[in-house]
């Protein structure tokens, strides 16, 4: 039994009639009832009963009926699918995020890509930039978004989304919280709630850049991975901690965060969409070209990698 032959079964079925039935499949009449036959013979049973003024299905052939148009149904449905992947309007897109992507960017792009592109399938996992470069490596993610600038040696493609700047986290408790901004060197001897090296390589390694930059090499009182983390131990009154502006959007109780008046020129931070150079699939090209629409750093060109500051 094949496809084609499920074809002529139903196409028969609905016709009542070989010669009509002929005609719709666009073949000629005695090799449709040759396949029929040989159906037939491979069923065990005879499908249709042939009578002068047509042919009627059997019971057997009745109990076949449903099933053989929800075959068809299906198989449709899956060269559908694999025309929509070739094409880039469908598949399934697996994609890498920081958190931080969740509090403006994301809320934004996903819909849209919903009702653009209905049929791509999105599976998001949230990860730190590292591990988003990694997993592209190992084609456990198609495309991802990420903090840039990175340091990270294997060939990437990073298309800018935003550029922010970093502002300083404080206790709604703490002298400095009096400001609305401050130059980074006036916290210099406050204890500092940094990224951890091993778990956050780039970010850690701008915020410290940063710091030094404004002539100092904080006190690290903790460590944490997570925005929110952080603010909550700022909040908690154990130091203050430098984020991406973006993190106002999810600023607790308790916290202010503080613009910084001795930003260095060209140091900024940001959120880039990453993909490997080469080799993308036509579905990473469509995503590509929508997240796109969605830049608010149109005319930042992807930087180079940061290099790790030295102590």
């Amino acid at each position: 039994m094949n496809l084609r032959q499920l074809r002529q079964f139903v196409t028969l079925a609905e016709a009542g009639n070989f010669h009509r039935a002929a005609e719709q499949l666009h073949m000629a009449q005695p090799p449709l009832s040759v396949s029929i036959r040989k159906l037939e013979e491979e069923m065990g049973e005879a499908l249709f009963e042939r009578r002068s003024t047509g042919v009627f299905l059997t019971p057997v052939g009745e109990a076949m009926l449903a099933d053989a148009r929800l075959t068809l149904f299906h198989a449709e449905q899956c060269r559908q699918a694999v025309m929509d992947a070739r094409q880039g309007q469908g598949g399934l897109l697996r994609m890498g995020i920081i958190g931080s992507a969740t509090y403006a960017l994301l809320p934004e792009l996903i819909p849209s890509l919903r009702e653009r592109f209905p049929k791509i399938e999105l599976e998001l996992t949230e990860a730190t930039s590292s591990e988003i470069l990694d997993g592209l490596v190992s084609r456990r993610f198609d495309v991802g978004f990420v903090r840039y600038p990175v340091l990270h040696p294997a060939p990437f493609e990073l298309l800018p989304m935003d550029r922010d700047d970093f502002v300083l986290a404080v206790s709604e408790r703490s002298p400095l919280a009096a400001q609305e901004a401050i130059a980074l060197s006036e916290a210099a001897h406050e204890p500092f709630i940094m990224y951890p090296r091993d778990k956050v390589p780039s970010l850690s390694a701008l915020a410290l850049m940063r710091c030094q930059l404004s002539g100092f090499t904080p006190h690290v009182a903790q460590e944490a991975m997570q925005v929110q983390t952080i603010m909550s131990l700022v909040a908690s009154g154990l130091g203050v901690g430098l984020v991406a502006g973006v993190a106002r959007l999810v600023m607790p109780r308790g916290v202010k965060c503080l613009a910084l008046t001795d930003n260095p020129p060209g140091f900024h931070v940001g959120i880039a969409l990453a993909r490997l150079q080469g080799n993308t699939s036509r579905l990473v090209e469509r995503f590509t070209e929508h997240a796109l629409r969605f830049s608010t750093a149109p005319d930042v060109a992807p930087p180079s990698a940061a290099q790790p500051p030295t102590s």
